[in-house]
């Protein structure tokens, strides 16, 4: 690595005087040497020491096609010189048409209404606000479907009504005073399963318990609300085959809507364009964000089907209006990006690329289970969590005090590889434009620095 010099410490130390880091204690932050990044290219970051490293992570799961994407440059550029926002309330947009228009053609079938955001959260704030007025407005009338059915190790981002459905209590036990009280469900998290149950016994136990909450209190579930076949923030716990289709099922046996949360696992993650994809699931309302606009601008959208958007619609004196909205709702810079990323699939063949990413990282993946401080190594597509345990056999957790999954990163970090982790899992989510070589590197940097930091 090279050696600091006087701009890297000048930045250093101003946003140790000024920035206040997400999910960052700051105390620990502003003792240590941060990595400031000053360009990037295709999956490398670049600091400003020089240093070159491999962004495991894709930028927080968001950057699909690399940094410095030139047709997606090129297509913010030329916003530009037509106009960089203006309002969705009570204008339109062509670039928030135009992208509108492919995500509806490419989601799964009925969900024909886009609805836009900025964030994952704020769509699901989005998309839970809709499907309690919805029940308010349906003909005739649900008012008492007024609760959500959420999975335990849940996350839907940070604001109070996605918090409310979400089950880490790390992040949100702090906030359940001002959260709206929501069903939990058992996760699919075979590896720690809180029901006791073996995967290959169990006959899939957690979707009897779904299901047995929405046949005793369906009359008041307004939605179940998931992350279809990957919970990520959880810790990128896989759901078993056949989890989702019987949780849809359950939800159209009891009249409950079903929102998919797909703000991580959408745009390819898992294999296909979105998890639900997989088990030919077709959710109610669909939230999106992260790779929406390829990973360069703040974008985010909840898809809903024409039987939810036509219990919206009225006489203004009705008030059935979805009062809701954001400043830069359908930003013309960020719909632009998102355009030219589908464009991306379509040119580069890109979901095809995936199929080979997803055969080459699990031959490179296969040799870390067996590490004796490996628990479990977790993929769907190119989503992967590598679970560290103290013991292997028993399954017994690192003391949380020991920060082994953080400090497996920073080894990493040696080794020319950004990663960051959920806790004692190391993740990684690389972008679609990876050479095999640096798939290689960072499955490799991943691996040495597990054994450094386990080895004691």
């Amino acid at each position: 690595m090279s050696e600091p010099n006087d701009r890297s410490s000048r930045l250093r130390r101003a946003d140790k005087a000024n920035l206040w880091h997400p999910f960052t204690q700051m105390a620990e932050w502003v003792a240590g040497d941060p990595v400031v990044v000053a360009s990037a290219e295709r999956e490398f970051l670049i600091d400003t020491e020089g240093n070159r490293y491999i962004d495991g992570t894709s930028s927080l799961w968001c950057n699909l096609h690399g940094h410095r994407r030139p047709e997606i440059d090129d297509a913010i550029r030329a916003q530009l010189d037509r106009f960089a926002h203006c309002t969705l309330l009570g204008l339109a947009s062509g670039p928030s048409i135009e992208l509108a228009e492919r995500l509806a053609a490419m989601a799964p079938e009925g969900l024909t209404r886009v609805f836009y955001s900025d964030s994952g959260a704020t769509a699901v704030e989005v998309a839970l606000k809709m499907a309690f007025q919805y029940w308010r407005q349906c003909r005739p009338p649900r008012t008492r479907k007024t609760t959500f059915v959420c999975l335990d190790h849940a996350y839907h981002g940070d604001t109070l009504g996605a918090v409310s459905v979400g089950g880490i209590d790390l992040f949100h036990g702090l906030y359940r005073p001002l959260l709206f009280e929501a069903v939990r469900a058992p996760s699919p998290y075979c590896y720690r399963c809180s029901l006791g149950k073996q995967p290959e016994t169990c006959g899939m136990a957690c979707a009897d318990r779904l299901e047995e909450i929405l046949a005793a209190r369906g009359e008041t579930v307004a939605a179940v609300i998931l992350e279809p076949l990957v919970q990520g923030a959880g810790g990128m716990i896989t759901h078993p085959e056949g989890y989702l289709t019987r949780v849809a099922d359950a939800c159209r046996a009891h009249d409950v809507l079903l929102i998919c949360d797909e703000v991580a696992t959408g745009f390819g993650r898992t294999g296909r364009m979105f998890a639900c994809e997989h088990e030919a699931v077709r959710p109610d309302l669909m939230c999106l964000a992260k790779g929406i606009s390829g990973g360069y601008l703040p974008l985010a959208a909840t898809l809903a089907t024409e039987q939810i958007y036509q219990a919206f619609l009225g006489d203004p004196s009705e008030l059935r209006t979805f009062f809701h909205g954001h400043t830069y709702t359908g930003n013309a810079l960020a719909c632009a990006a998102g355009a030219a990323s589908l464009d991306v699939f379509e040119t580069d063949g890109v979901l095809d690329r995936i199929a080979e990413l997803e055969a080459l990282l699990s031959e490179r993946l296969a040799p870390l289970a067996d590490l004796p401080h490996v628990g479990q190594v977790r993929r769907r597509g190119l989503m992967v969590g590598i679970e560290l345990v103290a013991d292997a056999e028993t399954r017994e957790p690192f003391p949380a005090e020991q920060r082994r999954g953080w400090n497996v990163c920073l080894a990493a970090r040696q080794h020319g590889v950004w990663v960051r982790p959920l806790g004692d899992v190391v993740v990684l989510m690389p972008p679609y434009c990876i050479s095999d070589r640096s798939l290689e590197a960072l499955v490799d940097g991943v691996k040495r620095g597990i054994v450094q930091v386990t080895k004691a």
